[in-house]
């Protein structure tokens, strides 16, 4: 099947590109130095990840060598299966840096042991934005047609700031940090995603009943941001998240764009994956104002497919073209992406 997408992609003749509802992530440009390159090519950071990583970005590389994508991959094969390799990660952040552009893989990160690599990439970064594309795909039968929604998550505190104690044995405080600036420019994010990509409403996903001064900062920030957007056109709504998880399985075409703090947005991510067909198909990416990193949106390791040819490639294919558009490269972007829909089909 992958030789099939490849010779179609490779004789797709050149379409108009595919507007952001269709998986091209017309982000905001919040980057300010332009990524590596020499003689016409990109040099972008490879990090494959665990699990099915090797076997879905080799996907990758097959196709963008077969269309002749102007891409050259400096890889580091991290893996957050140990507690060793930490020497090998500082290079591949090294590397990020220098090219500020990457593609990976998801990272292991074990329940016990070291903390989370692929947060630590994001922190270090300040790759603040996470942009997960939840749409229907032709080919991929679910319950509900026509999904279409994009999750916006903050990616760099929260509940994932890292920071636990042990007061007392038995007793254990794990703070949530959340701040005005950082709640701001998540949700101005939010509000010109939905402007660049003529999305129509903006929703904020918030706990601020019971969490009234953490997501009530949150709620508030965004209430007031979207009244810069009013004239706009642009309709701003807010929901719990308990009741945004059953408004999704039962209703999910009343969201477009959906705003939210770093934990809500992983479990919301989740469930937009499974409405459309699974972590296989949804892409993502994570956007700072000097780095851009891109993955799957779904954010599973699957070691319990690995080596068996089952996993599917589309969402790492998908995230790929989401990275050729970001470098300007929206021909090669949008033959791919058509020849994966095609092959889905």
């Amino acid at each position: 099947m992958l030789r099939n997408a490849l010779n179609v992609a490779a004789r797709r003749p050149l379409v108009p590109q595919r507007s952001a509802t269709t998986l091209a992530a017309g982000f905001p440009k919040v980057s300010r130095r332009l990524p590596t390159k020499y003689g016409g090519v990109y040099t972008v950071t490879l990090i494959p990840g665990d699990g099915i990583g090797k076997e879905i970005t080799d996907s990758v590389k097959e196709i963008f060598e077969h269309v002749n994508a102007p891409i050259e991959w400096e890889q580091f094969d991290v893996s957050g299966v140990s507690n060793e390799g930490e020497a090998l990660f500082n290079q591949a952040m090294d590397s990020l840096r220098r090219n500020r552009v990457g593609l990976k893989g998801i990272l292991y990160t074990p329940i016990e042991g070291h903390l989370s690599w692929n947060v630590a990439m994001r922190q270090q970064l300040d790759i603040y934005a996470s942009v997960v594309l939840c749409k229907s795909l032709p080919g991929v039968p679910t319950r509900h047609n026509n999904v279409d929604f994009a999750i916006i998550r903050e990616n760099t505190e929260g509940e994932y700031s890292g920071l636990e104690h042990q007061s007392y044995p038995g007793v254990v405080e794990s703070l949530k940090v959340s701040t005005r600036h950082k709640a701001e420019r998540i949700c101005r994010f939010a509000f010109d995603f939905a402007l660049k990509n003529n999305r129509k409403k903006v929703t904020c996903v918030h706990k601020a009943n019971i969490m009234k001064l953490g997501d009530g900062l949150f709620l508030n920030t965004f209430r007031r941001i979207a009244e810069d957007y009013k004239s706009s056109g642009i309709v701003a709504n807010d929901m719990i998240v308990d009741n945004t998880s059953m408004q999704l399985v039962a209703k999910p075409g009343q969201f477009d764009v959906m705003v939210m703090p770093n934990l809500y947005g992983a479990i919301v991510s989740n469930i937009g994956a499974a409405l459309v067909g699974g972590p296989g198909v949804v892409p993502g990416c994570n956007v700072g104002r000097e780095y851009a990193l891109f993955e799957p949106g779904c954010r599973h390791v699957a070691q319990d497919i690995m080596g068996t040819n089952k996993a599917n490639p589309a969402a790492m294919i998908l995230s790929a073209t989401m990275m050729l558009r970001h470098l300007g490269l929206d021909s090669t972007a949008n033959s791919i992406a058509t020849a994966t829909f095609d092959w889905n089909d």
